[in-house]
């Protein structure tokens, strides 16, 4: 786990200073940062609000407990309604915020966690259903990614005043004793970092199966195996940084983009016979990443982010298509199955493809070829 966590000073003063002029008493949002294995360290480069959810409400809320209650009661009686106000919080549309900023992050950008603005006495009552809404937030991110499921939870209190952040590893089991506080401190954390930038070129040969067939799959299964593929072959690829075959023990401390061009090892074709496809769909195109590190992390985790930040945007941009491609199908109540059927390949195929991706699909179907240009 890490030892210590630096923040983004500018970014989260702003945030502070937001937060105190709306007079909210509670808040919940998003860490988006880096942990460090290499250097132990946790860096955290802003915090993004989760907003209200479909129906207006706000992802968490205090109950006060009654106001009467206080002013009866004194100091003392004021103190103890305080504890015993309920805390709310909607930690499934928390997740699904999670879920969708991980979609749009760059490489060496994660969400590894959340904050809550919210009292003292009241963050201690609300302490283990926060570290729930961890827990989902955790499950929300890419399954590309690989990391140790630890998190953080920021606390910034509003009475008394102050910043406090605790780390923890995500568990099936895991509560408020799980929380252990660590080391947090403010500074310049965005003008360290370096900029690395690749462009991966893909290309994707898919097999139409017949209807009958027993291996029969989606187009959006059959996309994901032919991703999980693209994953394999990047990772044992070798890398190429500003034209030099990279030291990946090594720091790279210079200013600029560094371009990393990856060299892929061989690989063969799995055979099929032409009784078990009856066509073949053709994706070709490329993916711009780009990632960006602390000057003191080696070279092996940038080749990491950047192979990791490839394979989620591919993984990203399925998953999207495939929302907006059932959502589209629901809507298609007018024409027979068959129309509708081919409305839907064409608007997932131009979606799929129109959204930053190649130009060109081949098709063949039936041993037709058919060339589009969409």
């Amino acid at each position: 786990m890490v030892k210590g966590v630096v923040g983004e000073e500018t970014r989260l003063k702003s945030v502070e200073d937001r937060l105190a002029e709306s007079g909210a008493q509670s808040e919940v949002g998003l860490v988006i940062g880096k942990l460090s294995s290499s250097l132990d360290r946790g860096f955290v480069y802003d915090l993004v609000p989760t907003p209200a959810n479909d129906a207006g409400d706000p992802a968490c809320v205090v109950v006060e407990a009654n106001r009467d209650d206080k002013k009866k009661g004194g100091k003392a009686k004021a103190a103890q309604a305080d504890s015993a106000a309920s805390f709310v919080i909607d930690n499934d549309w928390i997740a699904e915020h999670a879920r969708q900023v991980s979609r749009m992050l760059l490489g060496g950008m994660k969400v590894v966690g959340i904050y809550i603005w919210i009292s003292e006495s009241s963050f201690k009552s609300a302490a283990n259903m926060l570290c729930q809404t961890l827990k989902g937030v955790a499950a929300a991110g890419p399954s590309s990614e690989i990391d140790s499921n630890e998190r953080l939870l920021i606390h910034i209190s509003y009475s008394p005043r102050r910043w406090v952040c605790r780390n923890c590893t995500v568990t099936s089991s895991i509560t408020s004793s799980s929380l252990r506080p660590c080391d947090f401190k403010m500074g310049r954390v965005m003008s360290s970092l370096v900029t690395y930038r690749s462009t991966y070129n893909f290309d994707l040969r898919l097999p139409i199966c017949p209807e009958r067939s027993s291996d029969l799959k989606t187009m959006a299964d059959s996309l994901r195996q032919g991703i999980s593929i693209v994953s394999k072959e990047l990772k044992d690829a070798k890398a190429l940084v500003d034209g030099i075959l990279a030291e990946e023990d090594e720091p790279y401390k210079s200013d600029g983009v560094h371009e990393i061009e990856f060299l892929l090892p061989f690989t063969q074709a799995q055979e099929q016979s032409q009784k078990e496809v009856a066509g073949i769909v053709h994706f070709n195109g490329s993916v711009s990443s780009y990632a960006f590190l602390n000057s003191k992390e080696p070279l092996s985790e940038v080749l990491a982010d950047i192979k990791t930040d490839i394979i989620t945007s591919l993984e990203s941009r399925l998953d999207i298509i495939c929302d907006e491609a059932d959502a589209y199908i629901g809507s298609s109540v007018e024409g027979n199955e068959l129309e509708t059927g081919k409305r839907a390949l064409s608007h997932f195929l131009k979606e799929f493809l129109f959204r930053g991706w190649e130009e060109l699909i081949y098709v063949i179907i039936f041993n037709h070829l058919k060339r589009w240009r969409l």
